[in-house]
C-alpha cells in the first residue's frame, strides 16, 4: 500500500509539472496505508502542530495546522512585521474568536496596537461598497504601510481582507486565520483575494500572498453542518483532480469528519494544504496547472450569479458544478461512468446538493459561463476529468454537443 502510495503521488506530482519537488515541507507528508485503512498519519496526536509551506521564492509563507493555534498570539506575532494591526472580522465571527484572537496577540506583546472592523457574514455582502469600510477604518485610524490586515473568518472575510490589503496604500502585510473548512482547505492558501461584481462572481481582484496561513482547527467545532459540508466539497474536489488516494480515504472516512473527529479533520486540511501549497508552487497566477482548481467552479459560479449570492453556499454550488463536469466528461469518453457515480456518492453522503435548482435554465447556464474567467479569446475551458480517478485537463477543445447535452440533462428548460 505504501509502495503504490508513493507511485500515486509521484504520477500526480508529475502532471503538476513536478511542482511536489518545489513545495519545501517542514514535516514529511505521511503516506497512506491504503483507502480502506485510516492514513499512518493517524498514529499521531491529532494535536500535534502540522506545518506545509507554500515555497513561492522569497516570498514563500508557511501554513500552521493544529489545535487551539489561536491561543499561540507568540506564532502569529512572528509573521507581523510591525506594531499596528487591524483585525478584519464579521458578525458571526466577532462573537466568538475576536476577542481571543485579540487577548492572544497582546499576551505575545503588550505593545502592539490592534484595532478591528467588522463586516456583515455572508457572501451577498463581498462587494466593493462593503469592502470600503475596512479602507474607512483603516485611514480613520491612520493605518500607515507598515501596517498588517488579519483576516479573522471565513472565505469571505479572507479575500476581502487579502484584497484590502493589496490595494491599500498600493500594499500591506497581510495574514490568514482561517475559520472554516472551505477557508482553511482552499481559499486562504495562494494569495487569490478579491470581491463579486452583479455580472460575475470574483471578478475583481488581485493576487496578494499572505505572509503567514495559522489554521487552528478547533474553529470548526462552532461551524453550522451545513457550512461544514459546503468546506467538504473542495477536499472532495482536490481528490478528483490529483489525489486519487485521497478520495479513496475520504469514501471510508467521510462519517468521521462530519462528526468532526479531530485526527480525521486534521488529516483532510493537511492533505488538501499540501496539494493547494503544490499546486500554487508550480503556477501562482493560474496560466496552467493552476486552473485544475477550478473543478466544478464554472457551472458552480453560473449558479452562484444566477440565484444570487449567498443563496447557495460556495461550496454547495461547486458540489453541483464537479457533478456536471464529471457527466460531461463521462459523455466525451474521457472518463469511466464509475467515476461519475462515486462522485455523486461521496457528496451526497456530505448531504451536499447534485443537481441544481428548477430556477436554472440552459440558457442562463450559458450566458453566466461565457463571463468565466478561464474564458480565453471568446471561448469557453473547462476543467473536466479525463483517465483514471485523479487525472483532470483544462481545455476549450472539447465538442460543444456534450456540453449541450449535459446542461439540458440537469436543467428543466
Amino acid at each position: 500500500g505504501v509502495t503504490a502510495g508513493r507511485r500515486s503521488r509521484q504520477r500526480s506530482a508529475a502532471a503538476a509539472a513536478a511542482a511536489a519537488a518545489a513545495c519545501r515541507r517542514q514535516q514529511r507528508m505521511q503516506p497512506f496505508a491504503g483507502a480502506a485503512a485510516a492514513p499512518a498519519a493517524s498514529t499521531e496526536n491529532a494535536a500535534a502542530l502540522r506545518v506545509v509551506e507554500v515555497d513561492l521564492g522569497d516570498r514563500a509563507y508557511p501554513i500552521y495546522i493544529g489545535q487551539r493555534l489561536l491561543d499561540d498570539g507568540a506564532r502569529l506575532r512572528q509573521h507581523i512585521p510591525g506594531n499596528r494591526v487591524l483585525i478584519v472580522t464579521n458578525t458571526t465571527i466577532e462573537k466568538l474568536y475576536l476577542q481571543k484572537c485579540t487577548d492572544a496577540l497582546k499576551a505575545a506583546d503588550p505593545q502592539l496596537q490592534i484595532d478591528s472592523v467588522v463586516l456583515p457574514d455572508g457572501e451577498e455582502y463581498k462587494n466593493m461598497e462593503v469592502l470600503g469600510k475596512v479602507w474607512d477604518k483603516a485611514l480613520q485610524c491612520r493605518l500607515d504601510r507598515g501596517t498588517t490586515f488579519l483576516a479573522l473568518g471565513g472565505g469571505v472575510i479572507g479575500d476581502m481582507t487579502g484584497f484590502a490589503a493589496a490595494a491599500y496604500q498600493r500594499g500591506v502585510h497581510f495574514v490568514q486565520v482561517p475559520t472554516t473548512v472551505m477557508s482553511q482547505v482552499d481559499s486562504s492558501v495562494g494569495g487569490k483575494t478579491g470581491v463579486n461584481h452583479p455580472l460575475g462572481k470574483n471578478m475583481i481582484g488581485a493576487f496578494y500572498q499572505p505572509r503567514c496561513v495559522l489554521i487552528d482547527t478547533t474553529t470548526l467545532d462552532s461551524l453550522p453542518p451545513r457550512e461544514l459540508a459546503s468546506g467538504v466539497s473542495e477536499i472532495v474536489k482536490y481528490g478528483l483532480i490529483r489525489d486519487a488516494e485521497l478520495f479513496g480515504w475520504l469514501e471510508q472516512n467521510m462519517g468521521k469528519i462530519l462528526a468532526r473527529d479531530p485526527e480525521a479533520i486534521a488529516h483532510a486540511v493537511e492533505r488538501s494544504c499540501i496539494n493547494k501549497a503544490e499546486v500554487v508552487a508550480a503556477d501562482e497566477k493560474e496560466g496552467g496547472v493552476r486552473a485544475t482548481l477550478n473543478l466544478g467552479h464554472t457551472f458552480g459560479h453560473a449558479i452562484e450569479t444566477a440565484t444570487g449570492y449567498g443563496t447557495f453556499l460556495h461550496g454547495e454550488a461547486v458540489s453541483i458544478g464537479m457533478v456536471m463536469a464529471a457527466d460531461m466528461s463521462v459523455r466525451l469518453g474521457w472518463i469511466d461512468a464509475s467515476i461519475l457515480e462515486r462522485t455523486r456518492a461521496l457528496l451526497q453522503a456530505c448531504q451536499l446538493p447534485v443537481t441544481p435548482p428548477e430556477s436554472m435554465s440552459v440558457s442562463a447556464f450559458k450566458e453566466l459561463m461565457a463571463v468565466d474567467k478561464k474564458v480565453q479569446a471568446g471561448k469557453l475551458r473547462l476543467v473536466l476529468l479525463k483517465g483514471p480517478l485523479g487525472g483532470c485537463v483544462v481545455t476549450g477543445d472539447f465538442d460543444p454537443a456534450k456540453l449541450d447535452e449535459t446542461l439540458e440533462a440537469f436543467c428543466t428548460h
